[in-house]
């Protein structure tokens, strides 16, 4: 079976299209800078990357630009778009309604986007790839793969918050957390990498990218991670501003004679490191740029990233009682040497010492911590597109 994994971001789109038998991939890619300028960087198997620079100003070019590739006489890798049996796409946000992947029809398509305000960056991009693949695609069964599944073991000390409990009865606000297939996938391959005992152990999982989250796994169960219940809370991100204190959303609303909506606007896609960097970018390699070139704007930004970062590491160090492994994933947590450096400078006082060598790593494996550390840190880049595809293929079966 040749499963299509499509994987909306943010601002990004990556693909697979994965072989379910030997679990290869015939052909990755990246649509990046989405809304932008836009890049697609698509590699078939034992082939040479190709990039393609042109314009993607929403989710649904990108979409069309990747089966394009899949299918181009020069770069593709199938002859038709009739060989893809199945589509698995990653759905954020279910609320309360999915707590397993479906097979998508259009009820699950109206119930997902009655979820659209609780993840307004990601929702509707993951529906538009939905549609796209259905319009493209007719016949092609359609796979919804859940953000939040994975952090269903929270308890509820973890997932409640300070508001009256007729809220989480009566609306179901609370806690979900996202990134799961993420978090999932780099925790069950840091058990074999470190070689921990997941029954025995205590790891903080660090997906960072435009969207970022930080999740604690204790004895293999999530207890708990920094998303709440939309993808806004916790860490500063690309556009979104993480934690604040909710008084500012009424002040800001009188301040500048805005709508509850128009502020949303500006936390959901104007804030974040982008908002405090001027708006330089929201993309840190704009922002390592910039820096290097003296803008302080952009070097703040950078590092309340990750002083951000280091705060909640530590507390989910206090919460499981200590941390036998700190893994860093995703785009920026692979691939980004300062933030990883900014980030554990704070975990000296756990014994944790950076090999700088090691550290000087980009999308690969890797122990970063010296030998005599008391806790590992390491690199493990995330691979959300296979886990996708086994749930598509399982579902089918």
């Amino acid at each position: 079976m040749k499963v299509l994994v499509i994987n909306c971001g943010s601002s990004s789109l990556k693909y697979q299209l994965i072989d379910s038998e030997t679990e290869k991939a015939l052909a990755v890619g990246l649509c990046e800078r989405i809304g932008i300028d836009g890049r697609l960087n698509h590699t078939p198997a034992g082939g040479e990357k190709v990039v393609i620079e042109k314009d993607m100003p929403d989710h649904k070019v990108a979409v069309s630009m990747v089966l394009d590739a899949l299918v181009n006489e020069e770069y593709g890798v199938i002859k038709d778009l009739r060989e893809i049996d199945a589509v698995g796409h990653r759905l954020v946000h279910g609320g309360e309604k999915f707590s397993s992947s479906v097979i998508i029809d259009e009820n699950v398509i109206a119930a997902v986007e009655e979820c659209n305000p609780l993840a307004p960056l990601h929702n509707p991009a993951n529906l538009i790839g939905v549609r796209a693949c259905q319009a493209i695609m007719p016949g092609v069964p359609n796979i919804g793969v859940f953000d939040t599944a994975f952090h269903q073991t929270m308890e509820p000390v973890a997932y409640m918050y300070g508001l009256p409990y007729e809220y989480y009865e009566k609306y179901k606000v609370r806690r979900y957390g996202f990134h799961g297939t993420s978090h999932s996938f780099v925790s069950k391959r840091a058990y074999e990498m470190l070689k921990l005992d997941p029954s025995d152990s205590r790891l903080i999982v660090c997906h960072l990218g435009n969207g970022s989250s930080i999740s604690a796994i204790k004895n293999g169960k999530v207890t708990d991670t920094s998303m709440g219940l939309t993808p806004l809370e916790g860490l500063v991100m690309g556009t979104r501003c993480g934690d604040l204190d909710p008084t500012i959303i009424e002040y800001l609303a009188h301040a500048m004679n805005k709508s509850l909506e128009e502020i949303m606007v500006i936390l959901n896609k104007e804030s974040g490191v982008y908002g405090l960097s001027g708006g330089v970018s929201s993309d840190f390699r704009d922002l390592d740029a910039a820096s290097n070139e003296g803008n302080e704007k952009a070097k703040l930004a950078v590092e309340v990233f990750s002083y951000r970062a280091a705060k909640y590491i530590g507390s989910y160090i206090a919460a499981m009682n200590g941390v036998d492994a700190i893994v860093f994933t995703a785009g920026l947590g692979e691939n980004n040497i300062v933030v990883r450096r900014q980030i554990l400078e704070h975990f000296g006082y756990i014994g944790i010492t950076l090999d700088e060598e090691a550290n000087n790593v980009r999308g690969k494996e890797a122990v970063i911590s010296t030998p005599d550390s008391k806790v590992v840190a390491a690199v493990i880049p995330t691979n959300e597109e296979l886990a996708i595809a086994h749930e598509t293929v399982a579902l089918l079966k």
